[in-house]
C-alpha cells in the first residue's frame, strides 16, 4: 500500500466549497494504469489535508477516516459518435446553456466566470440541434506536466462537465452532481493543442443520468473517452451560500 497527502487548491473547485468531480477523479487515477472507474462518495473539500492510498489496481481518497472517493480498474465499452470539426465545435459552444444560467459559474471546467488560463472554459453546446454536444478546447500551458503534456488529472476534468450538460434539463428545484466517472485515456495531449470535446446522453434511470464524453485532437485522433453517471439532488444542497 502506498500513501501520500495532498490538498485540492481553490482553483480546482466545482461547487464553491468542493473540488471539481472530474479533477478529483483524475487525482484518484494517478499512478494507476488502464481503464479506471472512480466513484465519488462525498464532496471533496478544498484546502484540506487529504490522504490518498493506492495499490497497483485501486486507490482511495480519505478526509480523516471518511472515504471521499474510490478508484478501481474497469472496462469501458463506448463507441463515440463521429467527431465534428473544430469550427463546428466553436459554433456549438455559442449555444452553451451556462451562458444564460449556471449554478456554479466559477467551476474550474465549465464556469464562464473563470478567466482564460485559470479555468478550462469548456463550454459545451448542442451541435446543429442534435443530441450530440461539442466544445473547442485549447489546453493552457499551466496544465502541463513535467514532460510538457497535459497532466492526466486535467484530461479527466475535461471529461466531466460536458457530459452533465448533455443530460440537461433537470426538474425545477433539482441539480445534478457527478457520482461516477469511468474513463479510458488513449493517448497524451500537448498544451496549446486544439481539441474537440464531445458529449452525448446514454440513459436516464430514475435519479441517475448517464452520458458519454470523448476528446479528439482537431486532426481527429481520439485522446480519451468516458462514461459519467450523474445523480439528481435537491438544488439547495449545492446552491452557493450567501
Amino acid at each position: 500500500m502506498n500513501t501520500e497527502y495532498l490538498e485540492i487548491p481553490e482553483r480546482f473547485c466545482g461547487p464553491p466549497n468542493s473540488g471539481n468531480g472530474g479533477y478529483v477523479c483524475g487525482l484518484l487515477a494517478k499512478h494507476l494504469t488502464g481503464t479506471l472507474s472512480v466513484r465519488l462518495k462525498a464532496p471533496p473539500p478544498l484546502k484540506t489535508r487529504l490522504r490518498r492510498e493506492w495499490t497497483n489496481d485501486s486507490a482511495r481518497l480519505f478526509h480523516d477516516s471518511a472515504v471521499i472517493g474510490e478508484a478501481k480498474t474497469s472496462e469501458l465499452r463506448l463507441d463515440p459518435p463521429n467527431c465534428p470539426t473544430f469550427a463546428q465545435a466553436e459554433q456549438a459552444a455559442a449555444a452553451f446553456p451556462g451562458f444564460k444560467s449556471h449554478l456554479f459559474p466559477r467551476c474550474f471546467v465549465c464556469g464562464p466566470a473563470r478567466e482564460a488560463g485559470d479555468g478550462l472554459r469548456i463550454f459545451s453546446g448542442p451541435l446543429q440541434g442534435q443530441s450530440l454536444h461539442a466544445a473547442p478546447w485549447v489546453p493552457h500551458q499551466s496544465l502541463a506536466d513535467e514532460r510538457g503534456a497535459v497532466a492526466t488529472e486535467f484530461i479527466w476534468a475535461a471529461l466531466d462537465c460536458p457530459s452533465g450538460f448533455a443530460v440537461l434539463p433537470v426538474p425545477e428545484g433539482s441539480a445534478i452532481v457527478l457520482g461516477e466517472l469511468c474513463a479510458s485515456l488513449e493517448g497524451s495531449l500537448l498544451v496549446g493543442q486544439p481539441t474537440v470535446v464531445t458529449s452525448w446522453p446514454i440513459a436516464h434511470e430514475g435519479r441517475r443520468r448517464i452520458a458519454g464524453t470523448a476528446i479528439h485532437t482537431a486532426a481527429g485522433r481520439l485522446v480519451a473517452t468516458a462514461r459519467a453517471v450523474w445523480i439528481e439532488v435537491p438544488h439547495h444542497h449545492w446552491a452557493p451560500s450567501n
